[in-house]
């Protein structure tokens, strides 16, 4: 977290896999970038106006999975997990070129996306890392659900209620975690989840195409359909809980802050970032200068930013 300088990775990278969503094999490069650059997500499919910055303002949609689109209209979707592997990782610069509309599920976590970033190693880059200081206590309450975001000065952590009263194995789970923490397995190798109940109202709208016991936990009952169960006890919460860290680093900065959110989702992080960052007084940017933990406030908001409001 408390790195000074900004990175990216040492070479290019290559993988493929399923959409989740719309069932396609995409094939997916990660190009290393420059200082500053921020995360790009180009769709080589497209011949023109094909990129994306990965901005909470640049959401169009929030069901199910986290979906950015540029002003041509162009989009790519189920982008959370390999944002959250960027944030545990540190990378902060790169492009993710890829020829489909949908970041690969992989196996439902983040887990190779980390392999692969760690195999690939970082390169540190001259530029200075960036964080957002949250300096109040920010809230936001939409029926049962509701996130807020305190001070916490040198860490990002969250604490996460879930309710799924529906469900009689899942019902309530609460973790909390703190991003600076050296072993955050649990939370990588958390996949995403669903009822069974609930698969077939979901592909009726067109998602879910390419939805499987291999990249989903599903339950039924009192019974986990995958033939290997669980991978943690708390892999459910613990999935949550990526998906916000994957979603927060839609700010284009390290945000430093305590959060808790109770049954939460997509759609309320994002609809957070834009009540945390309308409001200036909320937070203020600076950089690190060097390996202790003075720091410098930076004014004006490099443009760059996501979080330029």
């Amino acid at each position: 977290m408390w790195d000074v300088n900004q990175k990216t990775l040492n070479s290019e990278v290559n993988f493929s896999g399923i959409g989740l969503h719309s069932g396609e094999t995409v094939d997916v490069t990660i190009v290393p970038s420059n200082s500053n650059s921020g995360i790009i997500f180009k769709r080589s499919d497209i011949d023109k106006n094909n990129e994306i910055s990965a901005n909470f303002k640049n959401v169009s949609s929030a069901k199910l999975c986290t979906k950015i689109q540029n002003e041509f209209g162009v989009s790519v979707s189920t982008i959370e997990h390999l944002m959250a592997a960027f944030y545990i990782c540190g990378v902060d610069n790169i492009v993710v070129s890829l020829n489909g509309p949908e970041v690969p599920i992989m196996d439902g976590s983040a887990k190779d996306f980390v392999k692969i970033i760690k195999n690939c190693g970082l390169k540190k880059l001259e530029g200075k890392r960036k964080f957002v200081k949250i300096k109040k206590t920010v809230k936001l309450k939409e029926g049962d659900k509701f996130i807020s975001i305190s001070p916490a000065d040198d860490n990002f952590k969250v604490k996460f209620t879930l309710h799924y009263e529906n469900s009689p194995l899942i019902q309530n789970q609460i973790n909390k975690i703190n991003f600076q923490e050296k072993n955050l397995s649990e939370v990588i190798n958390a996949r995403t989840f669903c009822l069974h109940e609930d698969i077939e109202a979901i592909k009726s709208i067109g998602l879910a195409k390419g939805g499987s016991l291999e990249n989903a936990i599903v339950v039924q009952g009192n019974k986990i359909l995958n033939q290997n169960g669980l991978r943690s006890k708390k892999e459910f919460v613990n999935h949550k809980i990526l998906d916000l860290a994957g979603d927060f680093m839609l700010s284009g900065a390290r945000v430093l802050g305590s959060v808790e959110c109770i049954h939460g989702g997509h759609a309320l992080t994002n609809q957070f970032l834009h009540e945390i960052f309308s409001d200036k007084s909320n937070f203020e940017i600076f950089e690190k200068r060097s390996s202790n933990t003075n720091v410098r406030k930076i004014v004006p908001i490099n443009k760059r930013l996501a979080i330029n409001a």
